[in-house]
């Protein structure tokens, strides 16, 4: 009998559920109550008619084996049956969090002769409001997508950059003898995206369908020209006067002598220490120590200027030319003069200038001539008439046949106009407000020519001319 009472128990154990667990756990706590509170006053009982004539109250024993009563096992049932329920609430927590989580037991019902009255259990439990979304996250992590592609497309290729080293450009200077150009090919490749995102390629083969044309680059090596800042076929200037020779060698030939400041054309560099140059159309090798440029010495430029005047100044020069000096060089030129006692050149510096512009004439030539009839402003004629040059005069008569002048600058600006139309110009040249030169004393634009008609001194030209040069000379 007790057997088959056990197998059944077995056989109802194995399909039990949660709440078959529960209930058996209200029943020991109940078996164990009624058994403490059978001495004691404070339990009610409530007996039927039929408890004293139902026999004594038999143990109640549970068994879960075969052999095995709930007495013999029941402290380990219990405590494995606690455990497993706390692990099954918080699994249930986790993957299914919920507001209030409780569970009420229901009051065991006693035997038909006897009645227990119970509270229920009470088993609330706090909301758990970090609880994991196990949807959105599986979501979320199942929303990459990856994408593969096989395409084919044309592509540049890079061209190559040769350099060569030229020692004809300064040092580091780049020129492009040959501009490089891209080729082209195709290329079969497969693509990778994620989430629309291109993350990689695979090359599978490639076509060339066009060469590249490769990039030639000269690169300068001249520390010479880089110094100077200068390329060939630039000006550069004279530090010092230097024979220009006919081969690179301090033994070479003299061809010319060239001066200080002045200016040759760069055609060539054989090495660092020699240049070949062109000197006023005349060809030869200088030597580089000897060279500057404009870059590194600005100044140069205004020696340049004045040296290129004065190189053109002799005996022979064409007097029917602009000096091409500025009012400043006019300034320069008369002022301070030690023999100027009276300053009357100084004070017309400014109209000699002005002469020089308005009539096409060597403003300097005038003066010259101005310093060697007056005596430096000082003659009579000079002092009582305005007239510088002793303009009219006639060897008898000096004093008497010269004209008078309001002004020093109205005798010089006749006296420029004279020579202009009648001296420096042939006939029919047009000069100054529409005429042309009359030419009547004309013998060729130098001093030799004026001298032959202007003055009776046969060496009047070369007096003159002394005082051009020294004039001249106070520019530098």
């Amino acid at each position: 009998m007790l057997d088959d009472k056990n197998n059944s128990t077995n056989k109802k154990q194995d399909n039990r559920n949660l709440s078959d667990v529960f209930k058996e756990l209200q029943e020991i706590r109940y078996s164990q109550s009624s058994q403490i509170n059978t001495s004691s006053d404070n339990v009610k009982r409530t007996k039927t008619s039929k408890q004293s004539k139902s026999k004594p109250k038999a143990k109640v024993s549970f068994v879960y084996d075969n052999n095995v009563s709930f007495d013999d096992k029941r402290g380990i049932k219990l405590s494995n049956l606690i455990i497993v329920f706390v692990i099954l609430v918080l699994i249930i927590i986790a993957v299914f969090p919920m507001n209030v989580f409780s569970m009420e037991t229901e009051t065991a019902e006693s035997n038909s002769d006897e009645t227990v009255e119970t509270s229920s259990i009470p088993t609330d439990f706090e909301i758990n409001r970090k609880a994991l979304n196990m949807q959105k996250i599986i979501s979320e992590n199942s929303s990459f997508e990856k994408v593969k592609e096989q395409v084919t497309e044309e592509r540049a290729i890079e061209y190559e950059t040769q350099t060569q080293s030229n020692a004809t450009l300064p040092r580091g200077e780049q020129v492009v003898l040959q501009q490089g150009i891209e080729g082209k090919e195709n290329v079969s490749l497969v693509k990778t995206y994620e989430n629309g995102e291109f993350i990689e390629e695979i090359i599978l083969a490639k076509e060339t369908l066009e060469e590249p044309t490769p990039e030639i680059l000269d690169i300068g090596t001249s520390d010479f020209l880089a110094n100077l800042k200068i390329h060939i076929g630039d000006t550069i200037y004279l530090t010092s006067t230097t024979k220009l020779r006919k081969e690179p060698s301090e033994d070479s030939e003299e061809v010319a002598e060239i001066k200080e400041s002045l200016d040759v054309k760069l055609l060539e560099l054989p090495n660092e220490n020699w240049c070949k140059v062109s000197f006023d159309s005349v060809e030869g090798y200088l030597p580089t120590s000897k060279l500057t440029s404009a870059a590194k010495t600005p100044s140069i430029v205004e020696k340049n200027r004045i040296q290129r005047i004065l190189i053109n100044v002799n005996i022979e020069m064409e007097l029917n030319k602009s000096t091409g000096l500025t009012l400043k060089d006019y300034q320069k030129i008369f002022t301070g003069i030690p023999n100027d006692t009276n300053g009357v050149f100084q004070q017309n510096a400014e109209v000699f200038y002005n002469i020089d512009k308005k009539y096409n004439v060597n403003g300097i030539f005038i003066a010259a001539i101005a310093i060697h009839e007056s005596g430096w402003g000082t003659s009579q004629i000079a002092n009582d008439k305005n007239n510088l040059f002793g303009y009219g005069s006639y060897d008898e008569t000096p004093y008497d046949s010269s004209y008078e002048f309001t002004s020093f600058a109205d005798g010089i600006e006749t006296v420029a106009k004279s020579l202009v139309k009648y001296y420096l110009n042939p006939a029919g040249t047009k000069i100054y407000d529409g005429e042309t030169a009359s030419a009547w004393y004309y013998n060729g634009p130098t001093l030799e020519g004026v001298n032959q008609r202007y003055a009776s001194d046969s060496d009047w030209h070369t007096k003159v001319y002394s005082y051009m040069e020294m004039l001249y000379n106070r520019l530098s």
